[in-house]
């Protein structure tokens, strides 16, 4: 059977109508068709004429109510206007892709309160003729494999590498990097002496004499001595008074821990003393006399480098341990500085997201979630069945066997397909039933049964506090059924708890075949919500072919 193309669905759900208020109607209804013979596949256009005056109300036939022949178009009413009548023209595009002779039905049109029928027509089907002495045959060519298109992934997935790529890029450049050092850290890593002589070289190039800032000059000078001996001969030498420090040298030069000579521990006092007093009572020594303060105090760190101990080997393992230290402080502070950086960029990358697509969608993307990772798959257009039914799922349906009493099995030819189960967060079954030996006279299938029927089945698979609601439901193209829906607790696997949950079950009939669809899911499962609407969406039956 052909299927309806998603432009004609408006035309086969919605009545088409012509209205207008009447207390009395004058109306004659004919139909016919272009063609009384046609191939397979052509299409023949029926049409149906009312004349009747302007006050009165008009329905045309609507769905697919010319079976055995398929409506594959209906056309918009064509309206002619003659004094105070109206007569209408509403045309019908016709097919059937089997050969015979088939009758269109008589069609039903309401005109005002009153209901007309058409004649019914006949229509040949005629075969395609082949003539196989002209048309060249050929060999059935091989089966060949079609590459299946993976989707845009990949496409984020690069966009994803290229900003950790420009992150890491960036943390490397600003933190990890080997960068060159300064001039103040490679000042910073020379030995004490030569420190103190490059500052006293500095303090040379400088213009402070020449500007008489005795003041800053003096300050610079005794802070080379006092920072040269705060390394290598008393740790307290920059916050010492001039009288501690003295002191302090002297002890030292008692206890024998330093042989410093008494004039060098003097040249420094006096030294230290001058730049008090320049400090503080501002005194304004001369020019020469701080010139000469300054090549005094180059000698006596000289002097104090020479009576200097040699380090000893526990002393040099002792710094190489520092520098050691020193180095892991640091690697430590760039290890968090990244981890910082990265948990904020995760952050602020989560939150766009979620202020985007919702908190929740993204932390069920993130850790994962079983109903959007069946929402996300790709999706399998199939048919099940025979009849069949088309439907749009997130994985195939596998065959199912039914359990079903032998004696039923002799009446009726069950088909199931089904994904999950009930005590799972998603169950899809599709099932088609054909009853054996049913004769053209025998009662109508009553599809409501049917269903009441599915109900006990749930209910013996453990389901219980079922509560059903129904309404008519029609498929994309145009089949007619019954949609039974509502909620149920429903039972998890061996612990003898209940959840809730939600279920629809979709009942249709021909002649002797019962076609039914079964969605169950959990409670506020939003994710779910969208794949039962988007397979509700995706039904469509095909009319069993002779």
């Amino acid at each position: 059977m052909r299927s309806l193309g998603a432009g004609q669905l408006p035309s086969i759900i919605f009545s088409t109508l012509f209205f207008l208020c009447s207390f009395f109607s004058f109306s004659q209804v004919t139909s016919s068709i272009d063609s009384t013979s046609i191939k397979i596949g052509e299409q023949i256009t029926y049409k149906i004429q009312v004349e009747t005056d302007t006050t009165s109300l008009v329905v045309f036939p609507e769905g697919q109510t010319f079976s055995p022949l398929e409506m594959i178009e209906s056309y918009a009413i064509d309206t002619l206007k003659k004094n105070d009548k109206y007569n209408l023209i509403k045309k019908y595009g016709l097919t059937q892709f089997d050969s015979g002779a088939y009758t269109i039905p008589r069609q039903k049109i309401i005109v005002g309160n009153k209901t007309f029928f058409t004649d019914s027509l006949r229509v040949e089907v005629n075969n395609i003729t082949v003539d196989t002495t002209k048309q060249g045959m050929y060999d059935i060519k091989p089966i060949i494999e079609v590459d299946k298109k993976g989707g845009d992934w990949w496409k984020y997935l690069l966009i994803v590498l290229l900003v950790i790529g420009l992150v890491g890029a960036a943390l490397w450049w600003f933190i990890w990097r080997k960068k060159p050092l300064t001039e103040e850290e490679q000042i910073a890593l020379l030995p004490p002496y030569d420190r103190a002589k490059l500052a006293l070289k500095k303090l040379d190039e400088s213009h402070y004499l020449e500007h008489e800032d005795l003041k800053t000059y003096y300050s610079e000078l005794t802070l080379v001595i006092r920072k040269y001996l705060d390394e290598k001969v008393y740790d307290h030498s920059l916050e010492s008074t001039t009288d501690e420090l003295i002191s302090r040298l002297k002890l030292l030069k008692d206890g024998n821990q330093i042989d410093l000579s008494q004039e060098t521990i003097k040249n420094i006092e006096n030294i230290l003393r001058r730049a008090d007093l320049v400090k503080f009572a501002k005194s304004a020594p001369d020019i020469a006399l701080a010139e000469l303060d300054r090549n005094t105090i180059d000698a006596e760190i000289d002097h104090v480098k020479e009576v200097l101990p040699e380090p000893t080997e526990e002393e040099k393992l002792l710094d190489e341990k520092y520098r050691e230290e020193l180095e892991r402080k640091k690697k430590r502070k760039k290890v968090i500085i990244t981890v910082v950086i990265s948990l904020f960029l995760v952050l602020a990358t989560i939150g766009g997201f979620s202020i985007k697509y919702g908190f929740n969608y993204v932390k069920d993307t993130i850790i994962g979630h079983d109903s959007i990772e069946l929402l996300k798959a790709d999706w399998v257009t199939s048919e099940y069945g025979f009849p069949p039914v088309t439907i749009s799922t997130p994985k195939v349906l596998k065959r199912l066997e039914p359990n079903l009493p032998e004696e039923l099995l002799q009446q009726v030819d069950v088909t199931m397909f089904g994904y999950g189960s009930l005590i799972e967060k998603f169950n899809i079954v599709v099932a088609t039933s054909k009853i054996k030996n049913m004769g053209e006279g025998e009662a109508k299938i009553d599809i409501k049964q049917a269903i009441d029927g599915n109900l006990k089945t749930i209910e013996a698979a453990g389901a219980k506090n079922i509560v059903t609601k129904n309404e008519e439901f029609v498929t994309p193209n145009g089949a007619e059924g019954l949609k039974v829906f509502g909620t149920l607790d429903m039972p998890e696997a061996n612990n003898g708890k209940y959840v809730k949950g939600n279920y629809v079950i979709l009942g249709f009939t021909a002649k002797n075949v019962i076609q039914q669809i079964m969605l169950t899911w959990r409670e506020n499962d939003e994710y779910a919500d969208q794949i039962v609407e988007r397979i509700l969406n995706s039904v469509e039956l095909k009319k069993e072919e002779n």
